[in-house]
């Protein structure tokens, strides 16, 4: 078998991996749950754990989030302790760690400048398929967050540098498909028939309102509920009931809906206002594509009709292996994205 290239993508909840042979196929791509606010042995647990299903790991590009975690006292202390603990585990000169518009570094690179690596991994998501289109709006829709990156002949549209410029422009929306808590979402929500306040309690997450409606693929939701309970229904619907101060049995579970499609509206409108913003600075043509990727690809394509744009699967124009599921691509996309690039460095 020929080496295979394996792509990391390093978040403060997640690690995913992909492996590509040489000519660019994906032949593997996973995710495991990674709580990295708990210490860094948990980034080994998760590691371990990939790499039960995995090929050889040998050549690493690395590219990370996790740095925002506050078990590192600021970004730069965070990508450093990241990068030096990724190279302790590989033979010298066998990991590199993606450093945005700088390319693929040493690790030597990044340790003398750290912050630029800080958090771009979206950055190469979006360079790996810029020149598959003409135009588009790309949207990868994470557990956590949602990066909205503008495509056009061949390039990613914009001047961020930081996670704080992303912030600023409406390219990076906090809220995502399973992690987000409710009280980000609504001040207040419809309840039978009437106004009611939110209660600014971690009761329920994006999670419990996505299963509810039937949208949610479980494999997706891989950190305990916020009660630390079933990931049912009927468990969902108590947790949502709670942040309106109610129980579960106190309306039917058509009424409970009804307030699970409230919030799924607030997110949709909150990642819309952020296309809306971008949108307005740099216009796309009206038969551009909206390019999901992410765990809540699913979700991009509803915003797509949302808006009446043409959807595409970004996983879909990633060359995979029959036996790689698509939504395996679509969850790991800065993971294939980097391993891409390793690939067009190595050819």
């Amino acid at each position: 078998m020929s080496e295979l290239l394996t792509g990391l993508d390093l978040g403060g909840a997640h690690l995913k991996l992909a492996q590509l042979r040489p000519d660019g196929v994906c032949v593997h791509a996973a995710q495991a749950a990674c709580q990295l606010w708990r210490g860094l042995d948990r980034l080994d647990d998760a590691l371990a754990t990939l790499a039960k299903g995995a090929g050889p790991i040998d050549r690493v590009a690395l590219t990370m989030t996790g740095e925002l975690a506050d078990l590192f006292p600021d970004r730069a202390s965070g990508v450093a302790s990241l990068t030096a603990h990724m190279a302790a585990l590989l033979p010298p000169g066998r990991l590199l760690v993606y450093a945005g518009r700088s390319g693929l570094l040493t690790p030597e690179a990044v340790l003398r400048a750290p912050l630029l690596a800080a958090s771009m991994n979206w950055l190469a998501s979006a360079t790996a398929v810029a020149g598959l289109v003409p135009a588009g709006l790309f949207i990868d829709m994470g557990s956590t967050t949602t990066d909205i990156l503008v495509l056009r002949a061949g390039l990613v549209e914009t001047d961020a540098q930081s996670d704080a410029d992303r912030l600023e422009s409406g390219e990076l929306v906090y809220v995502g498909l399973t992690r987000t808590p409710l009280m980000a979402l609504a001040a207040r929500a419809p309840v039978a028939g009437r106004w009611s306040g939110v209660m600014a309690e971690l009761f329920a997450t994006t999670a419990d309102i996505w299963r509810l409606l039937d949208v949610l693929d479980e494999a997706a939701d891989q950190h305990p509920a916020a009660d630390g309970g079933a990931k049912s229904k009927a468990a969902s619907r108590q947790r949502l009931a709670r942040m309106v101060g109610r129980d579960a049995g106190d309306l039917d579970s058509a009424q409970w809906d009804e307030v699970a499609r409230y919030f799924a509206d607030r997110q949709l409108c909150a990642v819309e206002e952020g296309m809306a913003q971008i949108l307005g600075r740099t216009p796309l043509p009206a038969n551009a594509p909206l390019l999901g990727a992410g765990a809540g690809a699913a979700l991009v394509e509803r915003l797509a009709r949302r808006a009446g744009r043409p959807y595409l699967a970004a996983a879909s124009l990633m060359p995979a292996e029959d036996d790689v599921g698509i939504s395996s691509v679509a969850t790991c996309f800065p993971a294939v994205a980097v391993a891409r690039l390793l690939a067009a460095r190595t050819a």
